[in-house]
């Protein structure tokens, strides 16, 4: 330890950090879970994860984490041997596909390089190719937290749409939601997943989905329900059949409070504060990059996410370059995963975050490369503050 005390930072891309608010909704006694105010929380909780969805359709919470919620998402609208369409963008979408697969669907990949985003003529394009109408369900990922991706869930949506397909287009907003725009309904999404731990501020421990029209109507026929998942028994009269049992009551505490706070400051103001810290990093890395060794992982500018940056290193070690962040200054960076890993470090820049905690993230990177030797265009904090300062004016 050198420079470390003080609180550790967590710039990985889930769990993130969790605000001081939010923990200390959750220091208090349980209920019982038949009493009035409970069954109250829960109303206000469902009603506005429909509005953060976007969505004037139904939503759902689980005790679980976000492969959970892909769970129910692919349980409750499939039956063994429906045709699935992934849309490679890096890990988590492959990983959900192979989720489908061992749950007996069919599985095909519109394949990605994990550097660029989904193209929505190659969706459009498979779609108009199948003219029997075996595709039965469409799963995209909004932002890949592997690979530093952004996709465009509404240009897939209206390629989808052009077609005139009628395979359920269904959305993973993991690392997305609470964090730039996503409007469910108006993107032709009809199913929908989320997760407590990154854009909602939450403890991991909360999986959420959202489910359109076309989606219930698609439900009714499931050959994949299960009584956990099942939206059926959780359409239920009685309020313990809303969470198949006893309630994550603490969980629901604190996501009480972190939607008060997401709505307190401004869902448009939320994703531009996303918007600018992110070019910020972007910024930053954009300088380094001058130093032929770190450059980005997706290529083109406007497949970049808001919510994370993945740095490519050539020739040193990024776990190297973590372990000195970590361990020298507390702070934590992502590491690559899938195909990244060993091969790039992922800073996050989402849910509860501010200029103050990425500039010092940016510092404490710029500190390393330094320190360690790796050759970086000088300048990467000083590209990020000049950023702020001409966007951010009194």
């Amino acid at each position: 330890m050198t420079v470390r005390a003080g609180r550790e930072f967590l710039a990985v891309p889930g769990p993130t950090n969790i605000p001081d608010e939010v923990l200390q909704a959750m220091h208090r006694p349980a209920l019982e879970i038949y009493a009035a105010p409970l069954i109250a929380l829960t109303d206000t909780l469902l009603r506005d994860l429909r509005t953060v969805f976007g969505t004037a359709g139904a939503s759902y919470i689980y005790a679980a984490n976000g492969h959970g919620a892909w769970e129910a998402a692919l349980t409750n609208v499939l039956s063994r041997g429906d045709k699935v369409l992934v849309l490679e963008s890096g890990r988590f979408a492959v990983d959900w596909g192979e989720a489908a697969a061992r749950l007996g669907a069919e599985v095909e990949v519109v394949k990605g390089d994990g550097r660029h985003a989904v193209r929505p003529d190659d969706v459009a394009a498979r779609l108009r190719a199948d003219k029997g109408g075996a595709i039965k369900a469409i799963l995209a990922v909004q932002i890949e937290t592997s690979t530093g991706v952004g996709n465009d869930i509404a240009a897939i949506g209206a390629a989808i749409k052009a077609t005139g397909h009628d395979a359920l287009y269904v959305v993973d907003t993991i690392a997305s939601l609470g964090c730039v725009p996503f409007t469910m309904d108006a993107w032709g999404v009809d199913v929908a997943v989320a997760g407590s731990q990154k854009g909602l501020m939450c403890p991991p421990g909360l999986g959420f989905v959202a489910a359109g029209a076309r989606a219930r109507s698609a439900h009714r026929n499931a050959g994949l329900r299960t009584p956990y998942w099942d939206w059926a028994v959780r359409d239920g009269e009685l309020h313990y059949q809303k969470y198949c049992g006893t309630p994550p009551e603490h969980l629901l505490f604190a996501l009480r409070k972190a939607l008060d706070m997401l709505f307190a400051e401004g869902l448009d103001n939320v994703f531009l504060r996303h918007r600018l810290l992110a070019e910020a990093v972007r910024r930053a890395v954009a300088a380094w990059k001058e130093g032929k060794v770190i450059d980005f992982n997706v290529e083109p500018p406007a497949d970049r996410s808001d919510t994370v940056t993945a740095v490519l290193m050539e020739g040193f070690d990024p776990n190297a370059l973590r372990s000195y962040c970590e361990g020298k200054c507390g702070v934590v960076l992502g590491r690559g995963i899938g195909k990244l890993n060993g091969k790039a470090f992922r800073i996050a820049h989402m849910g509860h975050v501010n200029a103050p905690m990425v500039l010092g993230t940016l510092g404490v990177v710029e500190q390393a490369l330094g320190a360690l030797g790796i050759p970086h265009g000088k300048g990467g904090v000083q590209a990020a503050v000049e950023w702020l300062s001409e966007s951010v004016k009194p």
